[in-house]
């Protein structure tokens, strides 16, 4: 069966990378950043003023992006005064705007900075130094916004998350973990006295997950916490007392905190909380502490991004739909009048071309994105979509890489296998000693339901996947043959490598995902040693600086397919990182995946 012809191209799917982010909203005004990939992947920053102009505060070469843990996260604050502090990605120093002029530097060069508040003249923040011999240090600073020695108020930690100093400025509550563990794993939320040095640990430990912090009041704390199972709301006195959950359910109230400055809900002018909630993709709602009452707001998207602003009754988030791409949105929750702030750069295709997913068991959690096109005979080949973290989820955003697929009669399933975030602590766990067999094995069997449903073609089902997705590709494509290729973006082909080369935030990791090093044991799960069970066709990609998962991993399983006489094309791009942001990486990688595919599937 020919692809039928599409109106999505790989200039529109590349082009659709602009991604808003971090909403801030203040005196009738949002700001936000926004990724820009036909500017080689900076990110700028915009404020939409409160007659609804737009302007971009952030001009080339500047771009608005924190190196921290590597993965970053919120990259800027916005003073009382409007002005704006951000950290620039070429030096990782902190810089102020003011009245749109040319941005001073607030730091010197050596450190990175990340999630950012702005309290009495001065910047509070996480710092990452990096020594000469590779040793990393952080600790909470907070730094002058006039000039002036950057004082250090908590240190000692390996992580450090979530700094918010107490209205009347007696306390400094915050987030920190040590390796081995991930901030999934175990965390301590703790308050430090700003006058008096010291600190108490109000609530976490190794086998308690708490994120989030913010103050309610002078003494009280919200926090959210996975201590049923779940990563649920709750609020709580300086020494832990009194610690109640505000509306317990077996729902997540946030997401794996990947990035620093995460804020699944934020206080509305008048007591209540505006909150995310749900299993999968996370809705939006309004919560009374008071009576735990929950309700959700009839809102054009069906999940959001944890990084909410409120100012009064509004909240603003950025929210998203199967064929809503991410946008910056105000939600008046008095009215439920919800209005979008930005709109998009690229042409977005016509909406009839775009999948709107199903949800199934496929053994496991999935989404189901059946082709779109004219009718044929036979069934469809699939590609099965496996996300990567692997704490992360399969969401239903607008996503065009997947509508470039099915609108050339390819579908797509995508998986939530074992280990996934967004239904647990227990499915989160599902994955602990286990990576390479739960999750390998649950892509197998969605790949086996596709078939055995009569849904595709089972001699035309590939599985793709970047990162610890990619892992999952090469280590599905070693030990079945129900696969016709695998495409993997800047996967993980072998274990002792990546623990020794990868960046100090995910160091540990394997500790978790597999066990302390023992050669047998990797040599039972990474693709790397069981490479002669491949049999099909595979693509690799890999960005020639990537930190994450450095390109030795691709290159080594890419030679060791080559050596077998097994199809492998390994295509490697100059300044691109873990997950590509050039427009031309991105155009040039879909050509390439869409060759591959109509190579095997003929």
């Amino acid at each position: 069966m020919p692809f039928w012809p599409s109106p999505i191209s790989t200039r529109d799917v590349a082009a659709a990378g602009v991604r808003p982010g971090w909403p801030t909203a203040q005196d009738g005004r949002v700001w936000w950043t926004e990724d820009r990939p036909g500017e080689g992947g900076r990110t700028t920053i915009m404020c939409r003023a409160a007659d609804g102009t737009l302007h971009e505060l952030l001009r080339a070469p500047w771009s608005a992006r924190t190196r921290v843990h590597e993965y970053g996260g919120r990259p800027y604050a916005v003073t009382p005064e409007g002005e704006v502090v951000f950290s620039n990605l070429k030096d990782q120093r902190l810089y102020i705007l003011r009245d749109y002029g040319e941005p001073k530097p607030l730091t010197e060069e050596g450190c990175r900075y990340a999630d950012p508040a702005v309290r009495d003249g001065e910047v509070w923040c996480v710092r990452e130094c990096h020594d000469e011999d590779g040793k990393v240090t952080r600790a909470i600073v907070s730094i002058p916004l006039d000039g002036g020695e950057i004082r250090v108020w908590a240190t000692g930690c390996d992580f450090y998350a979530s700094p918010a100093v107490s209205p009347d400025g007696r306390h400094l509550a915050y987030v920190c973990w040590n390796h081995p563990r991930m901030p999934w794993d175990g965390t301590e939320l703790r308050v430090a006295s700003l006058a008096g040095g010291g600190f108490r640990t109000v609530a976490g430990g190794p086998a308690e997950s708490v994120l989030a912090p913010s103050w309610k009041d002078d003494s009280t704390l919200y926090l959210i916490s996975d201590r049923s199972g779940w990563w649920n709301l709750y609020e709580s006195g300086l020494d832990g007392d009194g610690l109640r959950a505000l509306h317990a359910a077996e729902e997540e109230f946030a997401p794996p905190p990947w990035r620093l400055g995460g804020q699944p809900y934020t206080p509305l002018g008048d007591g209540r909380l505006a909150v995310l909630h749900g299993r999968g993709d996370l809705r939006l709602g309004v919560l009374d502490p008071a009576s735990g009452t929950l309700t959700d707001l009839d809102v054009p998207c069906d999940g959001w991004d944890a990084g909410l602003s409120a100012e009064g009754t509004s909240v603003v988030g950025v929210g998203y739909a199967p064929t809503l791409p991410r946008s910056v949105v105000s939600v008046d929750t008095a009215s439920g009048e919800s209005t979008r702030l930005t709109r998009e750069a690229a042409r977005l295709p016509d909406p009839a071309c775009l999948p709107v997913p199903r949800a199934v068991e496929s053994p496991v959690p999935a989404f189901l994105y059946p082709p779109f096109g004219p009718a044929t005979e036979g069934v469809p080949p699939f590609v099965i979509f496996v996300h990567g973290g692997p704490t992360a989820h399969a969401e239903t955003a607008l996503d065009l890489e997947k509508a470039f697929l099915t609108s050339r009669g390819i579908g797509v399933l995508d998986v939530n296998y074992g280990g996934s975030t967004g239904y647990g602590r227990a499915y989160r766990e599902r994955l602990k000693g286990q990576w390479g067999l739960v999750d390998v094995a649950d892509t197998i069997a969605a790949a086996e339901w596709l078939a055995a449903e009569g849904l595709a073609d089972p001699r035309r089902i590939a599985v793709r996947g970047g990162s610890a997705g990619g892992w999952t590709v090469m280590a599905a494509c070693c030990r079945s043959e129900v696969f016709a290729g695998g495409v993997s973006y800047y996967g993980v082909s072998a274990l002792a490598p990546l623990a020794a080369h990868t960046h100090d935030f995910e160091s540990r990791y394997v500790e978790w995902l597999v066990g302390p090093e023992d050669p047998q044991v990797y040599a039972s799960r990474e693709p790397l040693a069981l490479v002669d069970g491949v049999t099909c066709p595979m693509l690799l990609l890999q960005g020639l600086d990537d930190p994450v998962v450095p390109p030795a991993q691709s290159e080594a399983f890419a030679d060791a397919l080559s050596e077998r006489g097994v199809p492998c094309t390994y295509l490697a791009f100059e300044g691109e990182s873990h997950g590509f942001r050039r427009m031309e990486t991105r155009v040039a990688a879909l050509a390439a995946e869409l060759a591959f595919y109509q190579q095997i599937f003929g």
